[in-house]
């Protein structure tokens, strides 16, 4: 039986190994103790007395769930977890309806005017119109005080579309061709034969399209006026402003929580959906990502 040979690691292999590992390490901390600070000051009681490195070493019979009642239990945060949720669905059903056939014509090699429609769409991406000009557009659009107003006009991202062409174009040109050949319009060739084969790059746009939508902030807070329009952010946003001037939230709004627990409370369940949602989509997101890199 042959023997598996062993390549031997020189001095600077293993320095180099050391250094990455340690580098990886502080990276890690530098992710874990802020993620743990904020655990735990969301289940920190009222009645806690020490600092924020006590806090963090406190005994978990010893935490309050408090914040968390007072959030669950309040109406607005019902509300504005709800509208975050509608913006989240409704906008990545929107912008995949748009970005994949959109994708699928700039990738089409024989498209007449391809070349156009792809600067067509590199353009806007170079020069940005800008804040006033987008928002007379939606306003104009009748489109102020609903939630498509924060979708819409994001619903199409160069970035995002130049990396599904790039996968597009990687499909082989054979499949289309002999189904060209047997009469399939182009419709039924994205629907029957792209779509099945684009799993990775769909679902890895879609993580894309649903961060920046989950996170946005801007657009509720330039055309959402109603209060019981706006999402998650711009309530976040309120408790901290809240925070600024009073030590504790009024009773009538989250109960007696402390004003920090409460704040890092909102902070951690509003990062719970793509928490829960990015471990279903990681095995798809690295190979989307460098297969729609490939060519465009």
């Amino acid at each position: 039986m042959e023997k598996i040979k062993t390549v031997k690691l020189t001095a600077g292999d293993r320095t180099f190994y050391i250094f990455i590992n340690v580098f990886l390490g502080v990276i890690g901390l530098a992710i874990l103790i802020p993620l743990w600070s904020t655990i735990t000051l969301s289940f920190r009681p009222n009645t806690f007395m020490g600092n924020n490195l006590e806090g963090m070493f406190l005994a978990p019979w010893k935490w309050s769930t408090s914040a968390y009642k007072a959030l669950l239990g309040n109406a607005g945060f019902i509300m504005a977890f709800w509208n975050s949720l509608k913006i989240f669905l409704f906008g990545v059903f929107t912008a995949l309806f748009l970005t994949v056939p959109l994708s699928y014509c700039m990738s089409v090699k024989d498209l007449p005017g391809r070349k156009l429609l792809n600067y067509f769409i590199l353009i806007p991406y170079l020069f940005n119109i800008g804040m006033i000009p987008t928002y007379l557009v939606v306003n104009n659009l009748g489109l102020t005080n609903h939630i498509a107003a924060v979708f819409i006009p994001g619903a199409i991202g160069t970035y995002n579309c130049l990396i599904m062409r790039g996968f597009f174009e990687g499909i082989p040109d054979s499949l289309m061709e002999s189904a060209r050949i047997d009469g399939a319009a182009e419709w039924y060739i994205l629907l029957s034969i792209i779509l099945p084969l684009s799993k990775p790059i769909i679902l890895t746009i879609a993580l894309y399209y649903g961060v920046g939508f989950w996170n946005d902030f801007m657009h509720p807070l330039l055309y959402l006026n109603e209060s019981s329009l706006q999402p998650l952010p711009i309530l976040l946003r309120n408790i901290l402003m809240a925070s600024g001037m009073n030590e504790f939230v009024e009773v009538n709004a989250f109960g007696e929580a402390p004003v920090a627990a409460i704040k890092a409370a909102s902070v951690f369940m509003s990062a719970i959906p793509m928490v829960i949602a990015y471990p279903f989509i990681q095995k798809y997101f690295t190979k989307g990502t460098m297969l729609g890199s490939v060519k465009g």
